[in-house]
């Protein structure tokens, strides 16, 4: 089968949220945090800021410190509440200002600021009810439907409104809002990403992406906002309601496989330490030949993995491939040949060590293959004798709906190959995968719904919220190897 290698793309998370609520210094501790969840995006950010007189809203292309180069922009963010925003987009142009968060809008009874993370599967047909309706839109962000539903709702008080609203919203979303009497948080039905809590010392609280974000603004870890819940937090502290009963916990797996910081908790459990069990477990069910001298792991996401993987099997672990940190985005497009060599750019092969050497390469997850088949070149033009894959997620077969940047199945290498005919691709000697029961059991959620509380959809193809508008496109992409899992059939005996 011949690949197509036209689209050229890393697995991309979807945003990062950040909010403060009763800091003299507001905008810097947005600032810092957002700086903390730099990982989940990096197309663009901005921050909104104020105080029971009204908000205002700094947002930019690039990174945080590219948007805030000039201090005077942030600066000029006065107020004791902010909300925050780091966006990688795949709803909404790329380019468009108007795309990027957070939004703010002054109607003439309230303003309203917001920031998401997640993807609405629904959004489209909102969209087009709303627009029916006299909604006239910003941006085409999916992320906006959110306050047009608010500002239609029949019923009564704002948060009547607000529940009213994330009823009818289907798909993954975490929603920071802030108004000038609070700071909202609110959680998908499904809890797809983590949405913390925390309180500084002098009283302030925190809403946050990530566990991490706490650590470096100073704050205490308080609580989660659970499925189906949303969090108001002023001045009298934290009230926590549930919007809807019909709750199924499935916390996304990538968010412990890949996305999030190895310094992070989510549901009580550290990212790191869900990573290294899952490389200890790669070890136990897919060993390497006994030929191999080490283990590598590809910087930085899949190092926790590798050194499960290297204590498990007793090989030792070696740094085989070094990461060039100071790599900065770029919005130059070069060429194709240029391209090409973007693994280089951003990765090198320690020739010392891994000369002549047969090597264990651990990586978190294979999307594209891109990446991974560069990096098998790479190893093996520095002198590598062998080079045997394991990945400690199991193959990518479906797209996720729900806020990852894996939309399509032509995208999907494990969607179109085998595990034996993807080996052949990327030029490894061996390529071997963790398994599901594998997954869920190295993460070790524990709640009362399917697969312990995870979201597996990448993997199976179930998927536990709604795909509204997307069902459609689903059915007709289906490849034959998708087909053949979904009626049960193991593909790559």
């Amino acid at each position: 089968m011949e690949w197509d290698e036209k689209t050229v793309r890393t697995l991309n998370e979807e945003c990062g949220v950040f909010g403060v609520w009763n800091h003299p210094q507001a905008n810097r501790v947005a600032f810092f945090g957002l700086h903390a969840l730099q990982h989940r995006g990096q197309a663009g950010a901005g921050i909104t800021c104020g105080d029971k007189n009204g908000l205002r809203n700094f947002r930019g292309i690039g990174l945080l410190s590219q948007v805030f180069d000039n201090p005077i922009d942030l600066e000029s963010l006065e107020g004791d509440r902010s909300i925050g925003h780091v966006r990688y987009a795949t709803n909404g142009s790329h380019d468009n200002l108007n795309n990027f968060q957070p939004f703010l809008f002054h109607f003439y009874d309230q303003d309203i600021a917001l920031a998401h993370n997640g993807n609405i599967t629904n959004a489209k047909s909102l969209r087009k009810e709303l627009e029916v309706a006299g909604a006239v839109f910003n941006s085409s962000s999916d992320s906006e439907v959110l306050v047009h539903l608010i500002r239609h709702s029949k019923e009564k008080s704002f948060y009547e409104k607000l529940e009213d609203s994330l009823r009818k919203i289907q798909g993954g979303f975490n929603y920071v809002v802030l108004t000038k009497e609070a700071l909202i948080g609110a959680v998908d039905p499904n809890s797809f990403r983590p949405l913390v809590i925390g309180k500084m010392k002098n009283g302030a609280y925190i809403l946050t992406s990530e566990t991490c974000a706490l650590h470096v603004v100073g704050a205490e870890f308080v609580q989660n906002i659970h499925a189906g819940h949303y969090a108001i937090i002023n001045d009298d502290g934290i009230d926590i309601r549930p919007y809807t009963n019909e709750t199924m916990v499935a916390i996304e797996a990538m968010e412990y496989i890949y996305f999030a910081r190895p310094d992070s908790d989510i549901a009580s459990i550290n990212v790191h330490s869900a990573r290294k069990a899952m490389g200890r477990q790669l070890a136990i069910e897919k060993p390497s030949p006994a030929s191999v001298d080490m283990v590598i792991g590809v910087p930085n996401s899949s190092l926790s993995a590798a050194t499960g993987y290297a204590e498990q099997s007793g090989i030792p672990y070696e740094m085989g491939l070094v990461k060039n940190q100071y790599v900065a985005r770029t919005f130059i497009e070069p060429t194709q040949e240029l391209r090409e060599q973007g693994v280089r750019k951003k990765l090198s092969a320690v020739v010392g060590v891994v000369e002549g050497k047969s090597i264990v390469l651990v990586d978190d997850s294979i999307v594209r293959g891109t990446t991974m088949k560069r990096l098998i070149l790479l190893l093996r033009e520095a002198g590598a004798r062998e080079v045997h894959v394991r990945i400690s997620s199991p193959p990518f077969r479906f797209p996720n709906y729900y806020g990852i940047d894996m939309s399509t199945s032509s995208e999907l290498l494990a969607a179109n190959f085998t595990i034996k005919e993807m080996c052949t691709y990327l030029g490894s000697d061996s390529l071997e995968f963790l398994s599901v029961d594998g997954t869920i059991k190295s993460i070790g959620v524990n709640f009362d719904a399917p697969h312990k509380g995870l979201c597996i959809s990448a993997f199976t193809g179930e998927y536990p919220a709604p795909l509204g508008d997307y069902k459609t496109g689903l059915e007709l992409q289906l490849t034959d190897i998708q087909k053949r899992i979904l009626r049960g059939e193991n593909v790559d005996e």
